[in-house]
């Protein structure tokens, strides 16, 4: 292969297939809300890639106001996916808080459910979940948070649709 040719969907790494279908960028609209917030409404985009031969999934993400499209946050990482369905997320989010998750996915529902092992450079934020699904080939996901002062609970939803 010459370095003008893109790489073709058989270079996926074979640890990457069970969760090819996530490679792409996905856009659609959200909520937020949490008990020290007012709730809010967003535009997302997800791009998910991976580099030929390497198994690791690269992650990057970016929301905005709806009435303006004013950014508002970004984040993005790498996920790695084992044979034995466990996964590996780092995330470092523009905020300046990293994560770093651990979690499953099940190939057969299309779910992928991560749990925070770490929550650096926050001084409230204690622990962050995040759970994907594929639902009629919409990406959905949940996003609940612990702080110092609330226990886990949920902070952000969305619903996107592959371009």
């Amino acid at each position: 292969m010459d370095s003008v040719t893109p790489p073709s969907a058989a270079a996926v790494h074979p640890v990457i297939v069970p969760l090819s279908y996530l490679l792409g960028t996905w856009r659609g609209q959200g909520e937020g809300g949490y008990p020290t917030i007012n709730s809010f409404s967003y535009g997302e985009e997800l791009h998910f890639s991976s580099n030929p031969g390497k198994p690791v999934i690269a992650y990057n993400q970016k929301t905005w106001k709806l009435n303006s499209g004013e950014p508002m946050h970004a984040e993005s990482g790498y996920w790695r996916p084992k044979p034995d369905g466990t996964i590996e997320v780092v995330i470092a989010q523009s905020t300046g808080i990293v994560e770093v998750q651990k979690g499953t996915y099940n190939t057969q529902d299309k779910t992928i459910k991560l749990q925070s092992e770490l929550v650096g450079n926050a001084s409230k934020v204690k622990e962050i979940t995040r759970d994907f699904e594929l639902v009629n080939g919409d990406l959905s996901y949940v996003v609940q948070m612990a702080t110092n002062l609330t226990g886990i609970q949920p902070h952000l939803k969305a619903l996107l649709k592959k371009l």
